[in-house]
């Protein structure tokens, strides 16, 4: 997969956004979301900003989603991710996102 910007890696927790949703994500910290943001030009509809993911051995295309609530930006952990890295909500993970 080609990485074309920065990347981040940090820890952090597993959660779901709605118990009826079943959505989960991970928060990236403060600093980096911030450190994004300066680097990634404001962009129209939800903001997303395309990156490639990693956690342990399990690498995918996916984007990350800014949230007023999270004060941050939330990195999705799709089903497929979580069953192959056998993780799951409560999880204290290990990140790798590189901006594409």
């Amino acid at each position: 997969m080609a990485i074309t910007g920065p990347t981040f890696s940090f820890e952090a927790e597993l959660f779901e956004a709605d118990a009826e949703a079943a959505w989960v994500f991970v928060a990236l910290p403060p600093a980096d979301a911030d450190e994004i943001r300066d680097l990634v030009p404001r962009r129209p509809g939800f903001g997303s900003v395309k990156v490639i993911a990693k956690i342990k051995a399990v690498e995918w295309k996916t984007s990350i989603f800014p949230s007023k609530e999270a004060q941050s930006y939330l990195l999705p952990v799709k089903r497929s991710v979580r069953d192959s890295a056998e993780i799951d909500t409560g999880d204290r993970v290990w990140v790798t996102i590189s901006l594409v």
